[in-house]
Protein backbone atom coordinates (compact mmCIF):
# COMPACT_ATOMS: atom_id res chain seq x y z
CA UNK A 1 0.00 0.00 0.00
CA UNK A 2 1.40 3.75 -0.71
CA UNK A 3 2.01 6.48 1.78
CA UNK A 4 -1.40 8.22 2.61
CA UNK A 5 -1.80 11.22 0.71
CA UNK A 6 -5.30 12.26 1.59
CA UNK A 7 -7.74 12.15 4.26
CA UNK A 8 -9.16 8.82 3.09
CA UNK A 9 -6.33 7.48 2.91
CA UNK A 10 -5.42 8.50 6.40
CA UNK A 11 -8.37 6.54 7.49
CA UNK A 12 -7.68 3.59 5.92
CA UNK A 13 -4.18 3.61 6.98
CA UNK A 14 -5.57 4.04 10.92
CA UNK A 15 -7.83 0.95 10.20
CA UNK A 16 -5.79 -1.35 8.72
CA UNK A 17 -2.95 -0.19 11.58
CA UNK A 18 -5.83 -1.42 13.69
CA UNK A 19 -6.59 -4.53 11.61
CA UNK A 20 -9.25 -4.29 8.82
CA UNK A 21 -10.06 -6.09 7.09
CA UNK A 22 -8.81 -9.16 8.60
CA UNK A 23 -10.60 -7.85 11.99
CA UNK A 24 -14.26 -5.85 12.08
CA UNK A 25 -13.52 -2.14 13.32
CA UNK A 26 -16.13 -1.76 15.07
CA UNK A 27 -16.63 1.97 14.79
CA UNK A 28 -19.37 4.65 12.91
CA UNK A 29 -17.92 6.48 10.13
CA UNK A 30 -19.12 9.95 11.68
CA UNK A 31 -17.13 8.44 14.76
CA UNK A 32 -14.30 8.32 12.89
CA UNK A 33 -14.28 11.35 11.17
CA UNK A 34 -14.57 12.82 14.71
CA UNK A 35 -11.30 11.16 15.79
CA UNK A 36 -9.47 12.73 12.56
CA UNK A 37 -10.68 15.79 13.39
CA UNK A 38 -9.52 15.59 17.13
CA UNK A 39 -5.50 14.37 15.18
CA UNK A 40 -5.54 17.20 13.27
CA UNK A 41 -6.48 19.65 16.11
CA UNK A 42 -3.92 18.25 18.87
CA UNK A 43 -1.30 18.62 15.79
CA UNK A 44 -1.64 21.62 14.47
CA UNK A 45 -1.44 22.95 18.18
CA UNK A 46 1.59 20.82 19.39
CA UNK A 47 3.75 19.72 16.34
CA UNK A 48 6.37 21.81 14.57
CA UNK A 49 6.06 20.40 11.01
CA UNK A 50 2.17 21.65 11.24
CA UNK A 51 2.59 25.33 10.80
CA UNK A 52 4.74 27.48 8.45
CA UNK A 53 5.83 31.05 9.56
CA UNK A 54 4.81 33.23 6.55
CA UNK A 55 4.89 37.30 6.11
CA UNK A 56 1.64 38.42 4.91
CA UNK A 57 1.16 41.91 3.37
CA UNK A 58 -1.99 43.87 4.82
CA UNK A 59 -3.48 46.79 3.16
CA UNK A 60 -5.00 49.54 5.06
CA UNK A 61 -8.45 50.41 3.39
CA UNK A 62 -10.98 52.74 4.32
CA UNK A 63 -15.14 52.19 4.41
CA UNK A 64 -17.41 52.30 2.40
CA UNK A 65 -21.21 53.17 1.49
CA UNK A 66 -23.11 53.31 -1.86
CA UNK A 67 -24.60 56.99 -2.68
CA UNK A 68 -27.28 57.88 -4.89
CA UNK A 69 -26.34 60.62 -7.62
CA UNK A 70 -23.03 61.20 -8.56
CA UNK A 71 -20.47 60.45 -5.70
CA UNK A 72 -17.11 61.98 -7.50
CA UNK A 73 -18.41 65.32 -6.87
CA UNK A 74 -17.41 65.03 -3.43
CA UNK A 75 -13.89 66.26 -2.32
CA UNK A 76 -11.68 64.17 -0.59
CA UNK A 77 -11.10 64.87 2.54
CA UNK A 78 -13.97 66.94 3.00
CA UNK A 79 -16.69 66.33 5.97
CA UNK A 80 -20.25 64.37 5.03
CA UNK A 81 -23.31 64.56 8.08
CA UNK A 82 -26.19 62.34 8.44
CA UNK A 83 -29.16 64.62 8.53
CA UNK A 84 -31.09 62.24 10.53
CA UNK A 85 -28.31 60.77 12.20
CA UNK A 86 -25.64 63.34 12.45
CA UNK A 87 -23.00 60.90 12.24
CA UNK A 88 -19.97 61.73 10.39
CA UNK A 89 -17.03 60.67 8.66
CA UNK A 90 -14.43 62.06 6.05
CA UNK A 91 -14.25 61.69 2.02
CA UNK A 92 -10.83 59.60 1.02
CA UNK A 93 -12.53 59.26 -2.59
CA UNK A 94 -14.79 58.34 -5.11
CA UNK A 95 -14.13 55.30 -6.89
CA UNK A 96 -16.85 55.55 -9.15
CA UNK A 97 -20.61 57.34 -9.33
CA UNK A 98 -22.53 55.06 -6.78
CA UNK A 99 -19.48 54.13 -4.15
CA UNK A 100 -17.90 56.17 -1.69
CA UNK A 101 -14.54 55.56 0.11
CA UNK A 102 -14.92 57.13 3.74
CA UNK A 103 -13.07 56.94 7.04
CA UNK A 104 -12.94 58.43 10.79
CA UNK A 105 -16.46 57.24 10.77
CA UNK A 106 -18.39 58.60 14.25
CA UNK A 107 -21.94 57.32 15.24
CA UNK A 108 -23.74 55.27 12.74
CA UNK A 109 -25.29 56.29 9.26
CA UNK A 110 -28.87 55.93 9.16
CA UNK A 111 -30.03 53.56 5.49
CA UNK A 112 -31.45 56.17 3.11
CA UNK A 113 -30.62 59.27 5.49
CA UNK A 114 -29.54 62.81 3.36
CA UNK A 115 -25.80 63.29 3.79
CA UNK A 116 -24.54 66.88 3.12
CA UNK A 117 -20.45 67.49 2.25
CA UNK A 118 -19.53 70.58 3.99
CA UNK A 119 -16.69 71.82 0.75
CA UNK A 120 -18.93 70.91 -2.07
CA UNK A 121 -22.08 71.31 -0.54
CA UNK A 122 -23.13 68.19 -2.10
CA UNK A 123 -26.12 66.10 -1.01
CA UNK A 124 -26.58 62.30 -1.76
CA UNK A 125 -28.57 59.89 -0.02
CA UNK A 126 -26.12 57.27 1.84
CA UNK A 127 -26.71 53.31 2.41
CA UNK A 128 -24.91 50.15 3.01
CA UNK A 129 -22.36 51.79 4.87
CA UNK A 130 -19.51 48.94 5.44
CA UNK A 131 -16.35 49.66 7.87
CA UNK A 132 -13.21 48.23 6.92
CA UNK A 133 -9.49 47.60 8.98
CA UNK A 134 -8.76 51.38 9.12
CA UNK A 135 -12.06 52.17 11.13
CA UNK A 136 -12.50 48.89 12.88
CA UNK A 137 -8.71 49.07 14.35
CA UNK A 138 -7.77 45.83 13.21
CA UNK A 139 -7.15 43.54 10.43
CA UNK A 140 -8.67 40.48 9.61
CA UNK A 141 -6.56 37.34 8.56
CA UNK A 142 -7.47 34.07 7.69
CA UNK A 143 -8.49 31.18 10.25
CA UNK A 144 -5.34 29.26 9.23
CA UNK A 145 -3.34 31.91 11.40
CA UNK A 146 -2.14 30.39 14.43
CA UNK A 147 -0.31 33.73 16.05
CA UNK A 148 0.93 36.69 15.01
CA UNK A 149 4.60 37.93 15.96
CA UNK A 150 5.39 41.56 15.42
CA UNK A 151 4.18 43.88 12.42
CA UNK A 152 7.36 44.92 10.61
CA UNK A 153 7.60 48.31 8.61
CA UNK A 154 4.31 50.18 9.03
CA UNK A 155 4.24 53.28 6.07
CA UNK A 156 5.94 55.69 4.74
CA UNK A 157 5.20 57.83 7.67
CA UNK A 158 7.36 56.28 10.27
CA UNK A 159 9.88 54.57 7.83
CA UNK A 160 12.60 57.17 7.66
CA UNK A 161 13.57 57.28 4.57
CA UNK A 162 13.82 61.50 3.73
CA UNK A 163 17.01 62.86 2.97
CA UNK A 164 16.86 64.54 6.88
CA UNK A 165 16.72 61.15 8.33
CA UNK A 166 20.12 60.16 10.24
CA UNK A 167 20.57 57.02 8.33
CA UNK A 168 20.44 58.43 5.15
CA UNK A 169 22.71 61.24 5.91
CA UNK A 170 25.35 58.78 7.42
CA UNK A 171 25.29 56.76 4.17
CA UNK A 172 25.39 59.89 1.82
CA UNK A 173 28.32 60.98 4.19
CA UNK A 174 30.20 57.59 4.48
CA UNK A 175 29.57 55.60 1.19
CA UNK A 176 32.85 56.88 -1.14
CA UNK A 177 34.89 55.70 1.91
CA UNK A 178 32.96 52.57 2.70
CA UNK A 179 34.39 51.51 -0.83
CA UNK A 180 38.22 51.27 0.15
CA UNK A 181 37.81 50.27 3.46
CA UNK A 182 36.16 47.82 5.99
CA UNK A 183 32.70 48.46 7.13
CA UNK A 184 33.18 47.54 10.39
CA UNK A 185 32.85 50.68 12.52
CA UNK A 186 29.76 51.41 9.99
CA UNK A 187 28.09 48.53 11.18
CA UNK A 188 28.56 48.57 14.72
CA UNK A 189 27.49 53.02 14.32
CA UNK A 190 23.91 50.87 12.18
CA UNK A 191 23.51 48.32 15.45
CA UNK A 192 23.57 51.62 17.80
CA UNK A 193 21.59 53.47 15.59
CA UNK A 194 18.68 50.38 15.61
CA UNK A 195 19.60 49.77 19.35
CA UNK A 196 18.15 53.56 20.03
CA UNK A 197 15.74 53.23 18.18
CA UNK A 198 14.06 49.92 19.62
CA UNK A 199 14.91 51.66 22.80
CA UNK A 200 13.16 54.93 22.09
CA UNK A 201 10.57 53.87 19.60
CA UNK A 202 10.22 50.13 19.88
CA UNK A 203 7.93 47.64 17.61
CA UNK A 204 4.14 48.74 17.96
CA UNK A 205 2.64 45.95 20.08
CA UNK A 206 0.23 43.48 18.80
CA UNK A 207 -2.89 41.52 19.77
CA UNK A 208 -3.95 38.67 18.30
CA UNK A 209 -6.76 35.86 19.04
CA UNK A 210 -6.85 32.92 16.56
CA UNK A 211 -10.39 32.32 17.90
CA UNK A 212 -11.34 35.98 17.15
CA UNK A 213 -9.34 35.77 13.47
CA UNK A 214 -8.83 39.62 14.46
CA UNK A 215 -4.65 41.60 14.48
CA UNK A 216 -5.15 44.42 16.54
CA UNK A 217 -2.20 47.11 16.25
CA UNK A 218 -1.86 49.10 19.14
CA UNK A 219 -0.33 52.22 17.58
CA UNK A 220 -1.82 55.84 16.72
CA UNK A 221 -3.88 55.04 12.91
CA UNK A 222 -4.29 58.96 12.40
CA UNK A 223 0.03 59.33 12.70
CA UNK A 224 1.30 56.29 12.39
CA UNK A 225 -0.08 54.63 9.04
CA UNK A 226 -2.44 56.01 6.19
CA UNK A 227 -5.00 54.73 3.77
CA UNK A 228 -3.19 52.50 0.98
CA UNK A 229 -0.67 51.38 3.02
CA UNK A 230 0.81 47.99 3.91
CA UNK A 231 1.83 46.44 7.30
CA UNK A 232 3.38 43.19 6.69
CA UNK A 233 2.74 40.53 9.64
CA UNK A 234 5.11 37.67 11.04
CA UNK A 235 2.89 35.11 11.55
CA UNK A 236 2.43 31.48 11.89
CA UNK A 237 0.04 29.82 9.48
CA UNK A 238 -1.17 26.04 9.25
CA UNK A 239 -0.54 23.75 6.46
CA UNK A 240 -3.26 23.46 4.54
CA UNK A 241 -2.87 19.04 3.88
CA UNK A 242 -5.31 19.63 1.13
CA UNK A 243 -2.57 21.58 -0.97
CA UNK A 244 0.62 19.87 1.02
CA UNK A 245 -0.21 16.41 0.67
CA UNK A 246 2.55 15.10 2.30
CA UNK A 247 1.11 16.23 5.58
CA UNK A 248 -1.36 13.55 6.00
CA UNK A 249 2.36 11.25 6.02
CA UNK A 250 3.23 12.46 8.88
CA UNK A 251 4.68 9.75 11.35
CA UNK A 252 3.27 11.20 14.44
CA UNK A 253 -0.44 12.17 12.86
CA UNK A 254 -1.00 8.34 12.11
CA UNK A 255 -0.16 7.16 15.27
CA UNK A 256 -2.18 9.57 17.11
CA UNK A 257 -4.88 9.49 14.68
CA UNK A 258 -4.36 5.58 14.89
CA UNK A 259 -4.82 5.37 18.60
CA UNK A 260 -7.70 7.82 18.55
CA UNK A 261 -9.52 5.45 16.83
CA UNK A 262 -8.22 2.59 18.35
CA UNK A 263 -9.77 4.18 21.50
CA UNK A 264 -13.37 4.68 20.26
CA UNK A 265 -13.20 1.34 19.09
CA UNK A 266 -12.97 0.09 22.82
CA UNK A 267 -14.97 2.53 23.97
CA UNK A 268 -17.84 1.40 21.86
CA UNK A 269 -16.49 -2.28 22.72
CA UNK A 270 -16.80 -1.65 26.63
CA UNK A 271 -20.98 -1.60 26.30
CA UNK A 272 -20.99 -5.36 25.63
CA UNK A 273 -18.55 -6.21 28.17
CA UNK A 274 -18.35 -10.41 28.39
CA UNK A 275 -21.20 -11.02 25.89
CA UNK A 276 -20.44 -14.47 24.35
CA UNK A 277 -20.03 -14.39 20.68
CA UNK A 278 -20.87 -17.01 18.33
CA UNK A 279 -17.80 -19.62 18.64
CA UNK A 280 -16.76 -18.83 22.35
CA UNK A 281 -15.32 -15.77 21.75
CA UNK A 282 -15.65 -12.73 24.26
CA UNK A 283 -15.64 -8.82 23.57
CA UNK A 284 -12.76 -7.16 25.50
CA UNK A 285 -13.17 -3.62 24.65
CA UNK A 286 -11.64 -2.64 28.20
CA UNK A 287 -8.03 -3.74 27.23
CA UNK A 288 -8.08 -1.93 23.60
CA UNK A 289 -9.34 0.68 25.54
CA UNK A 290 -6.91 1.07 27.82
CA UNK A 291 -4.08 0.37 25.73
CA UNK A 292 -5.33 3.04 22.90
CA UNK A 293 -5.22 5.48 26.41
CA UNK A 294 -1.98 4.47 27.39
CA UNK A 295 -0.58 4.89 23.79
CA UNK A 296 -2.31 8.45 23.30
CA UNK A 297 -0.79 9.77 27.10
CA UNK A 298 2.89 8.66 25.75
CA UNK A 299 1.93 10.22 22.30
CA UNK A 300 1.07 13.51 23.57
CA UNK A 301 4.31 13.72 26.04
CA UNK A 302 6.38 12.89 22.93
CA UNK A 303 4.62 15.57 21.35
CA UNK A 304 5.59 18.08 23.96
CA UNK A 305 9.60 16.69 24.65
CA UNK A 306 9.97 16.09 20.65
CA UNK A 307 7.47 17.60 18.59
CA UNK A 308 6.41 20.56 20.42
CA UNK A 309 8.99 24.24 19.96
CA UNK A 310 10.46 25.40 22.83
CA UNK A 311 8.99 28.21 24.71
CA UNK A 312 10.17 31.55 23.18
CA UNK A 313 9.82 34.91 24.33
CA UNK A 314 7.00 36.80 23.21
CA UNK A 315 7.61 39.97 21.93
CA UNK A 316 5.16 42.57 20.63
Amino acid sequence: MSNPSSRQGLIDYCLRELGHPVIEINVDDDQIEDRIDEAFQFYREFHYDSVEMVYLSEKVVASNATVSGNATVFTGGELITGNISNATAFVHQAPNSTLLNIYDITGTFTDGELITGNKSGTIATISNVNKNNYDNRYFNLTDLITGVSKVLQLSNKSSGTSMFDVQYQLMLNNIQSLTNTDIIYYTQLKTHFNLINDLMTGQKPVRFNRHMNRLFVDMNWRKDIAIGDHIIVEAFRILDPNTFTDVYNDYFLKKYATALIKKQWGSNLKKFEGVQMPGGVTLNGQKIYDEAVDEIKQLQLDAQSIYQLPVDFFVG
